[in-house]
């Protein structure tokens, strides 16, 4: 066992089975919900980046590489000025919704380069341009393009050609839990000398819970080299830092004459700072103050081309004499020889090294989108900001439905720029490689997001803070028995208990799906949007004038999925337990009746030999909504096997069952499954074999679904045949759309038509992997259609991980398809090594759109790659 995998195995006797301290700090809390106390729900307006600097956040705090405490009491992050900019970079810049092009996007170079689950050693690289930070420059020309066009990028400024900027590359390493050396290395890429200030920044958490604080929290000085900081709940903690040229403290409070017009009561704001090193303002009176809220020692650094600087400070809840103790540098390289350990004992070995680094920053990117998350909405919707009073519009407005929601708590984040708020379906997705992680973390999330203080009583699950009632694809127990598969084969044992507790808060929330989403009780399902933002020739989350109603292929899709994902968790836990056993029978038996209206009920069309979604319209016949996209590909998703030992040690379930199909048979009713000739195991799918090759040869051709990199969510079918539909005499119409979105469907700023993305393609890999794994080579299909290659289901599965593992390869030439028209940058010496995992990716060449960081539900790909390494041993 490794240092790191023994420090996991303390943490389980922990009721939360995580460290106290991690990089827990958002990188975007402006433009936030929670941050919005307008009567408009105007989220992006309200507190706008342009205030982000002055303007103390009630439920969170942000910045560059930042940790906290598991409360966020009180955090760390890096503060950097290059002597041109405007501000200082406390925090990344990046657009809000209306502001871009293509939606909010962050506009900024920076990398999550490693991490443990334990966070005892963490790295992170941020790159500060030398010229002035285009600010303005990008405003002005991403509000010029029209969403037919790309996005203007930080690349595209040509701000950082030739070198001209600084690597900042921050590292942490923790001596035990609470004492965490740190390390920032600045260094000049640029052939000539540049100048830096640095501002190591330490503050607490301004939020309205420290009301209720006996004593305020505050950071005193206690020499030239050290700071103590006082927290009632939290105790104490010590900065200690190399001799600096000043050090400054001001508190984290609003500059109300800034926000609002009204004067400050003192000058000791949250933007004090900017105003001490920028406008040569108050500087005596800073270095002076001896406490405060927020501080920070200022390092002038003048640094040659090509060479750097160190700063080193140590964050500990000891008081030390002498920090930094001689060879005090080794705990870096003990803790990241401890990381390579830890990643050495848990990744396929052999592998090359290109994959090993796909997957180390791949892994390095979910644990750093770990976010604290604070959001009580019913005191949210009661109370004032300070700033604007309660309104009748809010107390009725975004989310006034979701009062009993209290969440506190350390979650994992789409993206902590673009999305720095969790989403159910996303979540369900990262617990998947954190599994490979931390297993125990990994179930804590998924359990966690079930708790009576998320789940709505009547079984819904939040979708996101922009609408907690919209409802996602319900893979929570997918994704449930994904974490317990990867727990079991890796330490041998299955979690049972862990099953046990999400399956009772799952029947809660299927019973919610069948309650509200089946309006004709006829097995159809709804769901709206389902996740899938502008995969609708409409908005699918809008009702219709015309009292229309829309029945989704996907709906019913992803409720056979839950059925049978519900049925083989109860099967599993029976083996243990026999009272569930009559929970299998109920799911089976359910899904049997999902699949039988999917097949029977209009959705398939036998000409085109595709699932569609029918729009069912007041007082005239129903319309096939003959779009091909990735709505159709879901009824793949549904797909398992039973084992003849499971059966024959569940009498009930086997008698029960066989008298089912007995039953269903005599009487002409459809029946799913298919068993084989030795009668060991049964398949249960939603579509027919017959079907099954049918919708196969759509997404396995190159001019349909298969791209080079995976799967698209739209057929490139509909690039030359767009489809029209009228309802109402309004016309509506899809095409396929591979890069960017150039509808304006949910702000724009992603696109479901024509693009891959990863999350959908990881499912249905593990599904033809399933088939491939019942049928072998008695079912053979061209792979790609009509390349006269002919490969099994579990070959074509392998085949579709390495397109998408292809996506973030260096091709012979070094270049990575995720990168495009930027491929000079990540060319340059240095940069080689530096991968993002973007939201989704071109439909035709791979090229990374959307969130820059969704090292979410992306950082699959170091599932895939393990998965596929490990057959190939």
């Amino acid at each position: 066992m490794t240092a790191e995998q023994q420090r996991l195995v303390n943490n389980l006797s922990k009721k939360i089975p995580m460290e106290q301290w991690g990089p827990y700090v958002s990188e975007r809390q402006w433009g936030t919900v929670r941050e919005d106390y307008s009567e408009l729900n105007d989220a992006w307006n309200y507190f706008p980046f342009d205030q982000a600097y002055c303007r103390a956040y009630l439920w969170g705090e942000d910045g560059i590489a930042g940790i906290s405490d598991f409360f966020q009491n009180l955090c760390f992050a890096v503060t950097l000025w290059n002597g041109k900019d405007p501000i200082l970079k406390e925090r990344l810049f990046g657009l809000g919704n209306r502001q871009g092009n293509h939606g909010e996007d962050v506009k900024e170079l920076y990398y999550y380069l490693d991490n443990t689950p334990t966070h005892y050693y963490m790295k992170y690289l941020y790159k500060y341009p030398q010229r002035k930070f285009p600010y303005e420059d990008i405003k002005k020309e991403n509000a010029l393009r029209t969403r037919a066009e790309p996005e203007y990028e930080i690349l595209d400024t040509g701000i950082f050609n030739n070198n001209e900027y600084f690597d900042v590359t921050i590292t942490y390493a923790k001596y035990d839990a609470k004492d965490i050396f740190i390390k920032i290395n600045i260094r000049n890429c640029f052939s000539k000398k540049a100048s830096i200030t640095v501002m190591p920044t330490l503050w607490f958490y301004n939020r309205s819970s420290n009301q209720n604080l006996a004593e305020k929290p505050m950071i005193t000085g206690i020499s030239q080299t050290s700071v103590k900081a006082t927290h009632q709940r939290l105790g104490t903690y010590y900065l200690y830092f190399q001799p600096a040229d000043t050090t400054f403290f001001t508190d984290n409070e609003t500059n109300t004459e800034k926000v609002t017009g009204l004067p400050n009561t003192t000058p000791f704001v949250k933007d004090a700072f900017h105003e001490a090193i920028i406008n040569k303002k108050l500087v005596t009176e800073l270095h002076e103050r001896n406490a405060g809220t927020k501080f920070a020692p200022v390092y002038n650094y003048t640094i040659d081309g090509g060479e750097s600087k160190n700063i080193y400070l140590r964050l500990s809840n000891k008081e030390l004499h002498n920090a930094f103790e001689e060879n005090f540098e080794n705990v870096f390289i003990v803790r990241k020889a401890e990381a390579d350990e830890f990643y050495n004992a848990i990744l396929q070995k052999n592998i090359s090294s290109e994959l090993k680094n796909i997957q180390r920053q791949a892994f390095a990117g979910i644990l750093w989108s770990k976010q604290y998350y604070h959001y009580d909405v019913e005191k949210w919707l009661t109370t004032s900001d300070g700033i604007t009073p309660v309104s009748v519009g809010k107390l009725t407005g975004r989310n006034h439905e979701w009062k009993h929601l209290k969440n506190q708590h350390v979650i994992l984040m789409p993206d902590k720029w673009e999305y720095p708020w969790y989403a159910a379906w996303d979540l369900a997705f990262h617990c998947i490689p954190m599994a490979m992680l931390d297993a125990s973390f990994a179930k804590h999330q998924l359990t966690l997001i079930m708790r009576e203080w998320f789940m709505k009583p009547d079984g819904q699950l939040p979708a996101y803070e922009w609408h907690f009632s919209d409802v996602n694809p319900p893979v929570q127990a997918w994704a449930a028995l994904q974490v317990y598969r990867i727990e079991k084969s890796t330490t041998g044992h299955g979690d049972i208990n862990f099953l046990k507790r999400i399956f009772h808060k799952l029947v809660i929330n299927f019973t919610w799906w069948i309650n509200r989403k089946d309006a004709s009780g006829n097995n159809i399902f709804q769901g709206g949007f389902l996740g899938l933002d502008n995969i609708g020739v409409f908005n699918r989350s809008i009702e219709i004038p015309g009292n229309h109603r829309l029945e989704q292929a996907d709906g019913t899709s992803w409720m056979g999925m839950y059925a049978l994902n519900m049925m083989d968790m109860a099967l599993e836990i029976a083996m243990a337990d026999e009272t569930f056993e009559d929970a299998a029978t109920k799911f089976f038996e359910h899904f049997v009746l999902i699949a039988e209206a999917l097949n029977q009920q209009g959705l398939w069309n036998d000409t085109d030999k595709f699932f569609y979604d029918i729009l069912s319209l007041a007082g005239s016949n129903s319309i096939q909504l003959q779009i091909q996209s990735i709505v159709g590909i879901t009824t793949l998703f549904a797909v398992s096997t039973i084992q003849k030992k499971v059966r024959d040690k569940l009498p009930d379930f086997k008698k029960r069952i066989t008298w089912f199909e007995h039953y269903r048979k005599k009487n002409n009713r459809f029946w799913p499954n298919e068993e084989r000739d030795d009668r060991e195991r049964i398949l249960l799918s939603l579509v027919p074999q017959e079907r099954l090759k049918n919708i196969l040869q759509h997404l396995l051709n190159e001019e349909e679904f298969l791209s080079p990199g995976g799967v698209r969510a739209l057929s490139k079918y509909h690039e030359k045949n767009h489809y029209q539909v009228t309802v109402d005499n309004i016309e509506y119409t899809i095409q396929y759309d591979p890069g960017d979105a150039t509808s304006n469907l949910f702000g724009g700023n992603s696109n479901w038509r024509g693009p891959v993305w990863i999350p959908i393609n990881y499912i249905l890999i593990q599904s033809l992997r399933k088939y491939g794994e019942f049928y072998g080579d008695d079912l053979m299909v061209e792979c790609p259609a009509g390349s006269g290659i002919v490969m099994n289901l579990k070959q074509v599965a392998d085949e579709l991980a390495k397109r998408v593992i292809s996506l973030f390869k260096k091709d012979e030439e070094g270049n990575r398809r995720i990168y495009g028209k930027d491929n000079w940058f990540y060319k340059q010496p240095g940069n080689e090594h530096l991968i993002l995992f973007y939201e989704y990716f071109h439909g035709d060449n791979g090229y990374g759109l959307g969130a820059s960081h969704q090292t979410g539900w992306t950082s699959l790909v170091a599932t895939l790659i393990n998965e596929l390494e490990k057959r190939n041993e």
